[in-house]
């Protein structure tokens, strides 16, 4: 008796483990060969953080070097307590943005309070993540389909791709704000165009695809960027036609303080929900997306909890709100990581970047990092999925293209909502339309031989179930029935509630009324016992698997 008692004891010591150490699983799987593939898809995670992180730090109207704070305790946490393999956190432009349109009202951009209001969001947010992931309620991410991640990712890859025509134009001053907005503004200065830029950028791609080809051990990435910058360093020394990244302050993330008083708690706590939604939203829909490359699945708990200490973690190492980065993820993937390892070196590899090479990344050229990111831009976007959906389904094929345009149209995480939106609603169009189609009877029980030998007799098959959204379609159907006597076959119904029990109801009184009987056959046990607890009586099932009402 003893050995169950300790064998439950080591399984619930696991589970904890896995809950709360989930690095524990990974880290003891590592070989010098992963170890050296992921510190090198880590480095270029770092070098390529640091313009975007700049930013959309501004974008969330805090200084440039915040940014590349939440680049790095964050997306460590992320790491270490998420499931994701792939996925890296940090700074995001939905959250950025969000963030100052919801601090904004509040005190204005670039104040001292306004970064104190920033961490303190930052703490509600990952509070109420990690109470979502503690009760586990990672199962709403269920609600966003394949077809949604697949439009959503495409929908990203074109933003992404879009942002980045600029510089590798040579246009890194075109002001625009938006996916739609950018395009006139494109194409109105076409004019402006930067040959040398435009050559720094092809000299990247072609780089890094011929590594990929030839060479695909090589950090292809991070040799084409050594290479773009000697390029630019030789056409345009002074970077006045091929714009460089700026210089950094250099300094670790200053420890800090949320403001936690009662009165900004209470200021600050619906919009923490709200953004703290909008992060489980992207990182759950980001690190399924990778999740589903790599056919493996995503524990949607732990990734809510790992998301959570990131944001609470965070708040205290001059870090504002971050998620899942759909950018920074395909560069990781594209890079070759195997392990969440990789989003770890990535963090700490940052941290003597933000010390001492910041200023040396004033000579990488936009056009080079630009370039990269339209090959990682190609690479997101999942061609056999998307024509997969075209083929076999028109209902995923319009949640995929709603999903699609809403991303391009609205903000990212608008673009999941109505992704979701759109599989519910076809979702409850198709369970509320259960298909009721004539059918015929072979091998007929013997409880039924005397309707079936009648010449008023018909035999229909319903395949779906019964409930209160179906029986308006399914009772449409029974009143086209116009022969006393009826036989469904009711081993296609898999749930019966109130409603559909008062559907049968009434149809047994019409066929009484016209002189016959309503059978059914073959229901499962669940309906049969439902129906006898609605008060059908015992004898009217028949040993055939036949209820008579």
């Amino acid at each position: 008796m003893p050995m169950p008692s300790l064998g439950r004891e080591s399984a619930t010591g696991q589970g904890s483990q896995r809950r709360w150490l989930p690095f524990m699983s990974w880290l003891r799987h590592q070989s010098p060969g992963t170890v050296r593939r992921d510190a090198m898809a880590g480095l270029t995670g770092a070098v390529l953080v640091v313009p975007q992180g700049v930013a959309y730090a501004m974008l969330a109207g805090l200084p440039p070097q915040y940014g590349l704070y939440t680049a790095i305790v964050p997306a460590a946490l992320a790491a270490l307590f998420g499931s994701s393999k792939q996925m890296v956190s940090g700074p995001t432009a939905a959250l950025s943005i969000a963030l100052f349109a919801t601090l904004q009202p509040m005190v204005e951009g670039g104040e001292a309070d306004f970064l104190s209001l920033a961490l303190t969001l930052t703490f509600l947010v990952g509070v109420f993540q990690l109470a979502l992931g503690v009760t586990r309620l990672g199962v709403l991410v269920d609600l966003v389909s394949h077809s949604v991640v697949t439009g959503f990712t495409a929908g990203a890859a074109v933003i992404i791709a879009t942002s980045q025509l600029p510089y590798v134009l040579g246009l890194s001053s075109l002001d625009s704000s938006g996916f739609l907005a950018l395009w006139p503004a494109l194409l109105a200065h076409l004019d402006r165009v930067h040959p040398e830029a435009l050559l720094v950028a092809a000299v990247t791609l072609g780089l890094c695809l011929a590594i990929r080809r030839w060479a695909p051990r090589w950090p292809g990435m991070l040799l084409a960027l050594a290479g773009a910058s000697l390029l630019a360093g030789i056409l345009d020394p002074g970077g006045q036609q091929i714009p460089r990244i700026m210089a950094m302050p250099s300094g670790l993330p200053p420890l800090s303080m949320p403001d936690l008083s009662l009165e900004t708690v209470q200021m600050l706590t619906p919009g923490a929900v709200a953004l703290g939604l909008l992060g489980l939203v992207e990182a759950a829909a980001i690190s399924r997306a990778f999740a589903a490359r790599q056919g493996e699945r995503v524990n949607a708990n732990q990734e809510f909890i790992g998301q959570g200490l990131s944001n609470l973690a965070g708040a205290f190492f001059s870090s504002y709100i971050s998620s899942g980065s759909f950018t920074r993820s395909a560069i990781n993937a594209s890079a070759g990581a195997g392990s969440p390892l990789a989003a770890l070196l990535s963090a700490i590899m940052l941290v003597p970047i933000v010390l001492l090479a910041a200023p040396l990344l004033e000579h990488v050229p936009m056009p080079a990092m630009g370039a990269l990111l339209l090959l990682v831009a190609v690479n997101l976007v999942d061609r056999h999925s998307i024509r997969e959906a075209f083929a076999t389904s028109r209902s995923e094929t319009a949640v995929l293209l709603i999903t699609f345009a809403s991303t391009l149209m609205l903000a990212l995480e608008f673009a999941i909502y109505f992704g979701v939106l759109a599989s519910l609603t076809l979702y409850l169009r198709r369970t509320t339309r259960p298909p009721v189609v004539a059918s015929e009877l072979v091998h007929a029980p013997f409880a039924l031989q005397e309707a079936l030998e009648a010449p008023e007799c018909e035999v229909i098959r319903i395949d779906g179930s019964l409930f209160f959204g179906a029986c308006e379609s399914v009772a449409q159907r029974l009143e086209k029935t116009a022969q006393p006597n009826l036989v469904i076959l009711a081993a296609g119904i898999n749930f019966i509630d109130l409603s559909g029990i008062h559907l049968l109801q009434r149809q047994a009184r019409r066929c009484r009324a016209q002189g016959g009987r309503l059978y059914l056959a073959w229901p499962k046990p669940d309906v049969a016992a439902r129906l006898t607890r609605a008060g059908i009586p015992q004898d009217t099932l028949a040993h055939d698997h036949v209820i008579t009402l």
